[in-house]
């Protein structure tokens, strides 16, 4: 086991707390890496890949277990959950882009203004593809929207002020420092400190009973799974955006689940929808208006799971905080995402991956490894992805808590946190570069998706006796209605 699935399994085993017997979670699985070569990298990014997958599939792999009871005999007399294993090569690849469009292209997933600048002491990276922040940015540089302009302006610029001006303004920066800077930094400090994973939960004796929607089943019982689909009749309400939680529920559709995601009327992200909807049902509500509130409710009332990536406190703005949550749907399975971490002066700051390599030291690490004149972030947004099938393996997790008795459980991660996990883990061992992209790597069908039809990458993740799949194909933000689905729908064909 290498030093990141050492750490991981640690992380996801502290939830023991939560339920009255450690025992009552199925043993681990046997986990097998496959694949020769890594992404090029100052850091162990195909570990990181391998190891965050291995995790959501050895809680697959578990959870299956459990549910499969007296209809797996073999797998009882083998004394625990099914052997899961991972393709090293694939799994880096599926942290990059996995659908591959026939006749059509994906736009660019950053806007013109987004990108690196230098300033006077050094350089700053920009992330503008929301409008708003956007906005935020230019008004503070008092330019117009034009790349030139911006990078006048921000030469004129200490980095660390520039970074303040505009992530007050309400916008999106980061100055770029270094490995030793942020060790040192009071937030890089705070998130040394917090775990992987923080638990919270009920008391393990105090058990929490069903969803208020009588049709929701017990939380988490698994009561319509199979051996083959295990996370099937669980419902996850996902009210994340790019790109971890995205990536997380994925997952758990690719393994049953259904998986509804809600966003706001005017938001989007063209560049990875056709990337990160596979699998799911999206739809539209709009939490100022009464009547979307109020289908909310019902909706948060029949999930098992929530998956959010609010900063800490958006959602109690909303009106949502965990007593609420937990009066709606008292076994609730919570997980949740930021940027900066859940403690320190930075915990409610806006951030995307890309701003917490610059942060966290890792691009400027990158640039020296490299001997470059620049910035040098990961070859792939890895803490995004990692961070985001560690959602996925917490989601699962707390979905056998709550089996075992447990009440209401959460977890709290963060993009910084996983950023730790790679910097803690050093360098990974030698190896050559993958073998390139071939037919064989693409699964046979064709994916009809809003956009065209698309062929996907093969799933970088096996878990013995389970299924992966995808019952519909990619959709566009806000195409479903904004309810429970009642059946599967057609395949991704």
């Amino acid at each position: 086991m290498t030093s990141m699935q050492d750490q991981i399994q640690r992380a996801l085993a502290a939830s023991a707390a939560l339920v009255s017997t450690a025992a009552a979670i199925a043993a681990a699985p046997e986990i097998r890496e496959t694949g020769e070569g890594a992404l090029p990298s100052r850091f162990d990014v195909t570990g990181l890949a391998a190891a965050s997958i291995a995790a959501a599939g050895a809680e697959i792999a578990r959870y299956a277990a459990s549910s499969r009871s007296d209809r797996a005999p073999a797998s009882r007399e083998r004394g625990g959950p099914a052997r899961v294993a991972v393709d090293r090569r694939l799994a880096s690849m599926w942290f990059g882009f996995s659908v591959r469009p026939q006749g059509w292209a994906l736009p660019s997933p950053w806007d013109p203004i987004a990108g690196d600048y230098r300033t006077r002491d050094g350089w700053i990276r920009l992330h503008t593809n929301a409008p708003h922040h956007r906005r935020a940015a230019l008004a503070v540089l008092g330019v117009a929207e034009d790349r030139a302009a911006v990078a006048a302006a921000v030469a004129e610029a200490r980095g660390e002020a520039l970074e303040s001006a505009i992530v007050g303004n309400g916008g999106c920066a980061a100055q770029m420092r270094s490995l030793e800077a942020w060790r040192v930094h009071p937030q890089g400090r705070a998130v040394a400190e917090e775990p992987l994973i923080a638990w919270h939960g009920s008391p393990a004796d105090t058990p929490a009973p069903a969803p208020a929607n009588p049709s929701a089943g017990r939380v988490g019982d698994g009561s319509s799974a199979s051996s083959a689909r295990p996370l099937a009749g669980i419902r996850v309400l996902d009210l994340t955006r790019v790109l971890a939680g995205p990536v997380g529920s994925r997952l758990l559709a690719a393994y049953g689940a259904d998986v509804l995601r809600i966003d706001p009327p005017d938001w989007d992200e063209p560049g990875v929808v056709p990337e990160v909807t596979l699998g799911k049902r999206c739809a539209g509500l709009d939490l100022a208006v009464a009547a979307d509130r109020a289908r909310f409710e019902e909706l948060l009332a029949g999930a098992h799971v929530l998956i959010h990536g609010y900063r800490p406190g958006a959602l109690a703005g909303l009106g949502y905080d965990e007593p609420v949550l937990r009066a709606l749907n008292p076994g609730l399975v919570d997980v949740a995402l930021c940027a900066y971490g859940w403690t320190g002066p930075w915990s409610g700051r806006r951030g995307f991956d890309s701003l917490v390599q610059m942060s966290s030291g890792i691009a400027e690490a990158g640039q020296r490894w490299a001997g470059a004149d620049r910035p040098t972030p990961l070859p792939v947004q890895a803490l995004d992805h990692a961070t985001g099938y560690l959602m996925a393996a917490a989601a699962v997790r707390g979905l056998a808590l709550r089996r075992a008795g447990g009440g209401g459980v959460s977890a709290r991660l963060s993009l910084a946190r996983t950023a730790a996990l790679l910097v803690e883990a050093g360098a990974g061992a030698p190896a050559p570069a993958f073998a390139a992209e071939a037919v064989e790597d693409l699964e046979a069908s064709v994916e009809a998706t809003d956009w065209g039809p698309a062929q996907r990458l093969r799933f970088p993740l096996e878990v013995e006796g389970a299924r992966s799949g995808f019952e519909r194909p990619a959709s566009a933000l806000r195409s479903a209605p904004a309810q429970w689905a009642a059946r599967l729908e057609r395949p991704a064909r």
